[in-house]
């Protein structure tokens, strides 16, 4: 008789045991940050194979920093920033704890206006902290073709947003990348499998900077 109610209770610690680690990673999944890469063609893979693209490659990189992070790509290939504001909501899930915004660069290629892209990207922003989520902003600069005028008007939108609602901002998200080769492909734009590892470990500190402002350290 002992023996059997030896058996029930180590059966029933056994069960609140395997209960508290089950919830214990649930939880730790729950409150895993979950980073949404809000972007076009330069984020989003293109012409890569699976895993070579800017979202996947960081996830890797902040899991060799010790950061267990969510990265979620969102990235459309030839979207402008009307493009992205226009998919804003739902291309930004429920439980999204920072965005890092990649746009502009169709807008500057195609030539349209800088008043505009800013407009565009000052509603997203906007409409983000409107939400409690925070956001890391990735700059880009004009073609030198499009003129000097546009040229300027155009790499003083992403400082001066930041500047204006206090964001980090990673000044060029091709840095180390673009007018090199070896790192692009064949159409002299878009990053190849080595241009995404630049382009990520050098945006790394940055992003380790952005998911301390997310889940500040105790």
């Amino acid at each position: 008789m002992n023996s059997v109610k030896y058996c029930k209770a180590a059966v029933s610690f056994c069960a609140s045991i395997w209960f508290f680690i089950c919830a214990s990673v649930a939880f730790a999944d729950d409150t895993k940050p979950k980073i949404v890469v809000l972007g076009d063609s330069l984020s989003a893979g293109y012409q890569l194979a699976q895993g070579e693209g800017f979202p996947e490659r960081l996830q890797a990189a902040l899991k060799d920093e010790g950061l267990d992070v969510e990265v979620i790509g969102a990235g459309v290939s030839g979207d402008t920033t009307s493009g992205g504001l226009s998919r804003l909501d739902w291309s930004v899930p429920e439980g999204t704890d920072g965005v890092i915004i990649e746009l502009g660069a169709n807008d500057a290629l195609r030539g349209l206006p800088p008043k505009t892209s800013r407009e565009n990207l000052d509603k997203m922003i906007v409409r983000l902290k409107e939400r409690g989520i925070e956001i890391l902003l990735a700059g880009m600069l004009a073609p030198p073709n499009m003129g000097e005028v546009y040229e300027k008007k155009f790499n003083a939108i992403f400082p001066e947003l930041s500047e204006k609602h206090n964001l980090l901002l990673y000044p060029f998200f091709l840095d180390g990348v673009l007018t090199k080769p070896e790192f692009l492909l064949s159409d002299g734009i878009h990053p190849n499998a080595k241009g995404v590892n630049v382009v990520t470990y050098r945006i790394l500190p940055m992003v380790v900077s952005f998911i301390e402002v997310i889940r500040p350290s105790p």
